[in-house]
């Protein structure tokens, strides 16, 4: 009886209603606007570069080659470089490796139920167990940001209708492709970080247990089903963006990071979708929306460090470039309005899901960051 009494005393019970209103409070508003120090500003400018470097060779390789519709693919291989950026030197390449074959199978799985002429109702959840496995790998494998919500936005970016497999094969290989010059570009300019990594120190990350990792994904394939096929039933085109909205925040790793997500990207979203609709309002051309696109992903990633807002300002105007280059449906000043719609959506049912499937540990461990002192980490 004595192991009982020493758990009940270190998890205190807190309910879903106290948790709730945890999560309402000023304190976690505050929380959500607070920048935060980077680890490594020079990282973070290597990085940067490396991500917009291996865009930039996506996008021109494909414009420029005999198959310019594969400017989607390409890109969205290219978004491998995103990955590693604290790992040491050779674990850095095996991370763009395994995050460039994610980017494949991402795309390669919608484009094949697609093929085999799977309904619209069965294309939303195909798009939920990417999001699920996508999020085990990430955790069993420690891949790190920026997490399974790239691998959800390249299937997302897959679910336009597939009518031979020659396109197939097409999506398949560029995305293939644009992994390579993810992972040829890492290779070529990884040592301008090799100093800088030397003098950073960040905590291990941890190996959960397998079945926490399981109930995570099962989580995710729940939440991200949902919040799709909702965006679905009320009649929008891109329900992908709801699925990613509501991985970006229930991907993180207890409920106060959860929230704050939700806020961040709720905000940053609606002023970046303004961004969007401004260049987009211009009628800009196939090389200033590159040129734009490249910038966008530069800022992302030196600025998404020091608040996750800050990031999703310039990323969402660069998905909505990316999707307007792939010969959208959507009017072009149509599409930021349904990104907003789409992903308060996620954002808000991503709450929900984290919220209603937390454990006791998240709820207590929530409890204590509100009465402890200090900032929330």
């Amino acid at each position: 009886m004595t192991p009982a009494r020493k758990i009940d005393i270190s998890t205190p019970a807190v309910g879903r209603h106290q948790a709730l209103r945890h999560l309402l409070s000023p304190r976690q508003l505050r929380d959500s606007a607070r920048l935060q120090p980077l680890p490594s500003l020079h990282i973070a400018l290597v990085a940067a570069m490396q991500a917009a470097l291996a865009v930039l060779l996506a996008l021109v390789v494909a414009r420029l080659s005999p198959w310019p519709q594969l400017v989607g693919p390409l890109g969205l291989g290219a978004l491998a470089a995103l990955f590693g950026r604290f790992a040491a030197p050779g674990r850095r390449m095996r991370i763009v490796g395994i995050c460039a074959a994610m980017l494949c199978a991402a795309v390669f799985l919608p484009s094949l139920a697609s093929w085999a002429g799977l309904p619209a109702q069965g294309m939303v959840w195909v798009l939920a167990l990417v999001a699920g496995a996508a999020t085990l790998a990430v955790s069993h494998w420690r891949l790190g940001g920026p997490g399974a919500v790239i691998v959800v936005f390249a299937a997302g970016a897959s679910l336009a209708p597939v009518h031979s497999g020659q396109q197939l094969l097409e999506r398949t290989l560029g995305t293939l492709a644009g992994g390579l010059l993810a992972a040829l570009v890492c290779w070529a300019t990884d040592g301008l970080r090799h100093q800088a990594m030397q003098r950073v120190q960040l905590p291990a990350q941890p190996q959960r247990p397998w079945p926490a990792e399981l109930a995570a994904a099962g989580r995710m394939v729940l939440g991200a089903g949902l919040a799709a096929w909702v965006a679905q039933a009320a009649g929008w085109q891109h329900p992908a963006w709801a699925a990613i909205g509501a991985t970006a925040v229930m991907q993180g790793s207890h409920l106060h990071i959860t929230m704050n997500r939700a806020l961040q990207r709720m905000v940053g979203t609606m002023l970046g979708a303004l961004v969007a609709g401004l260049i987009l309002s211009l009628e800009p051309s196939f090389w200033w929306i590159a040129a734009c696109i490249v910038a966008l992903q530069f800022i992302t990633e030196v600025s998404i460090g020091y608040n996750y807002a800050l990031g999703q300002i310039t990323v969402t105007p660069m998905a909505l470039l990316m999707t307007h280059l792939a010969s959208s449906p959507l009017a072009p000043l149509a599409m930021p309005l349904e990104r907003v719609l789409d992903t308060v959506l996620g954002a808000a049912l991503g709450i929900v899901f984290a919220l209603a499937l937390s454990s006791l540990e998240d709820r207590a461990h929530l409890h204590r960051l509100h009465h402890g002192e200090g900032p929330q980490p």
